[in-house]
């Protein structure tokens, strides 16, 4: 979990800081003192959630929730000690997901940024996922390459979700297995890589030599990311 905070005082950055080291550990906290950087760190880290405060020096803002939905849906909190009907609409009406007025309470940021990310998530669930040419409906637990659509179980489809949801990125065995099941029990492993080798079946030009489906031995599986 990764929260840029794009705030010019230090006082507010380092409340916030705070009360997500406290009630959030092990969350990833970016700090932007400008609007100018807060852009640029939110086209480069990626970040799960941004708040923004609309009375930044220099590029208000205003300016850079508008900069950063040119290219990015990231969940954006707005922070304001304004409080101004105006400037909240204002801020809503450009992209932002949420508000926040200052002063504010630890729980109460935190209740925020737990319930947008929620919010997020479930919405981000219905959403087919995309690799390449291939989409996977997670709700119909089907695949689909544009010419074919294959129906999968719904372990194979939990499978699918969680390396194509982490494209580049190691799933272990574990992982898969405490997802799927609950727990890694001891034959937890060779009963993934039976269901890996049906998916691989499914979406693999050659399931003999795969490029999509990756195996890094000893730990778990991989998805390429697409060129």
């Amino acid at each position: 979990m990764k929260i840029m905070v794009v705030e010019d005082d230090r006082d507010i950055i380092e409340f916030i800081s705070l009360a997500l080291g406290i009630g959030w550990p092990g969350i990833e906290i970016e700090v932007a003192e400008t609007g100018e950087k807060g852009i640029e760190l939110a086209g480069k880290i990626n970040p799960d959630i941004i708040t923004v405060d609309l009375g930044l020096p220099g590029l208000n803002g205003f300016e850079v929730i508008r900069s950063i939905r040119s290219f990015s849906k990231v969940p954006i909190i707005v922070l304001t000690v304004r409080g101004e009907e105006r400037d909240i609409v204002r801020g809503l009406e450009l992209g932002a997901d949420e508000y926040v007025v200052k002063p504010f309470g630890q729980m109460e940021l935190i209740a925020r940024i737990r319930a947008l990310m929620r919010r997020n998530q479930s919405q981000d669930e219905l959403k087919p996922i995309v690799y390449g040419n291939i989409s996977l409906d997670t709700v119909k637990r089907t695949i689909s390459n544009g010419t074919k659509q294959v129906v999968l179980t719904s372990t194979k489809t939990n499978i699918l979700k969680q390396l194509m949801s982490k494209q580049g990125e190691t799933t272990t065995h574990s992982a898969i297995a405490e997802k799927i099941w609950g727990s890694n029990y001891p034959e937890a492993s060779e009963a993934i890589k039976v269901h890996i080798r049906h998916i691989r079946e499914k979406i693999e030009d050659d399931p003999g030599n795969p490029q999509i489906i990756l195996t890094r031995f000893g730990v778990g599986y991989y998805i390429a990311r697409p060129e």
